[in-house]
């Protein structure tokens, strides 16, 4: 069966930076198993996804406006340390923040006398990201699993009794 959109996906992936950082890997850990067409993927890598099917390896790269969007320095703020209460805040640390387009999560990336200076890019804005992908097994998604928007293991949902 080929991948499209409604099947059920597993699959091995790692993804690096164009550095050969490696920012994620499931080859030595569960697969990933996840529904076609309902956003869970970034769209570069689903829409490479398209037509394969299981036992098929393929590399792709993904842009950053196919993955999560260029950095926007807009996105970058100081804000007075005593927004945060008596918290100790340490850079690399991740708050949500109602922002004016709703909520968002913001990381701290530095601290400068008593202001916090907090990001609100995805860490991985901006950054080209390089798949290589092992497909292992492609099937229907049941109307259950189309309906909760995500895949069932074996003997149902598990998160709603």
């Amino acid at each position: 069966m080929k991948i499209a959109p409604n099947t059920v996906v597993k699959m091995h992936y790692a993804v690096l930076d164009n550095d050969d950082n490696s920012i994620d890997n499931t080859f030595d850990d569960e697969p990933l198993e996840f529904i076609v067409g309902t956003g869970y993927l970034i769209s570069g890598l689903e829409d490479a996804l398209m037509s394969k099917q299981a036992g098929d390896k393929f590399s792709v790269s993904v842009e950053p406006q196919n993955g999560y969007g260029e950095r926007h320095d807009n996105l970058m703020q100081a804000v007075p340390k005593s927004m945060f209460e008596e918290m100790e805040v340490e850079v690399g640390m991740q708050f949500r923040a109602t922002t004016d387009e709703g909520e968002q999560t913001v990381i701290v990336i530095g601290i400068e006398g008593d202001d916090v200076i907090v990001d609100g890019n995805h860490p991985l804005a901006g950054i080209t990201l390089n798949f290589d992908v092992e497909i292992l097994d492609v099937r229907e998604a049941t109307s259950e699993e189309l309906e909760h928007g995500h895949v069932h293991s074996e003997g149902g949902c598990g998160h709603h009794h």
